[in-house]
């Protein structure tokens, strides 16, 4: 059963520019897709209320 993952795009400012729901099973298949989303600006993901790691652009780390 899909759990509720969420990508949160961050903007310049720091802010939540936009919010991807991302369904899959587990942890890693959820860190898989959202790394595939870090096109610059960086990327928080979340499962419900818990955060589960963050990317961010290349240029930035």
């Amino acid at each position: 059963m899909p759990w509720g993952y969420y990508a949160y795009v961050i903007d310049d400012n720091g802010h939540v520019a936009n919010r991807i729901e991302i369904n899959c099973g587990d942890d890693d298949e959820a860190i898989r897709c959202a790394k595939r989303l870090v096109d610059g600006h960086a990327i928080e993901l979340w499962q419900e209320t818990r955060q589960v790691a963050t990317f961010t652009p290349k240029s930035e780390q």
